[in-house]
């Protein structure tokens, strides 16, 4: 019996450990890539050069299941698109892409929010021109 006790302690433990990890209580991962393939992203970046014009953002989402979020891109604090997903489970991965003009360099900021309007989570990354 203590053993199990033991077990079943070190498993709730290393959940907290991976949570502690994620850069929301709600949000397991959030990046920026190149593609996302099979629900993965792939080729994950901070910084994107204007001979690319296409950016996804990918979210891991936890717990909120009948919820909607929202992946708001800004750039130059002027939203420039606003995805909506409805979350339908209690791991639910999700992105979105943006099709970057070659003139819109500098910092764009992606913000994960919860009922239009409370911030989650945001992230930035980059888009400079490949010179």
């Amino acid at each position: 019996m203590k053993k199990i006790t033991i077990l079943i302690f070190c498993f709730f433990l290393s959940i907290n450990v991976f949570a502690d990890e994620w850069p929301h209580e709600n949000i397991s991962n959030a990046e920026f890539a190149l593609d996302v393939v099979d629900r993965i992203p792939i080729n994950i970046i901070e910084e994107l050069d204007n001979s690319l014009g296409k950016i996804y953002f990918f979210t891991n989402i936890r717990n909120l299941q009948g919820q909607s979020i929202t992946h708001r891109w800004i750039y130059k604090d002027k939203v420039m698109a606003d995805i909506v997903f409805d979350v339908k489970g209690p791991r639910w991965r999700v992105w979105s892409s943006k099709n970057l003009w070659h003139t819109w360099l500098g910092k764009w900021t992606v913000q994960v929010l919860i009922s239009e309007s409370e911030v989650l989570y945001e992230k930035e990354f980059n888009y400079i021109d490949k010179q």
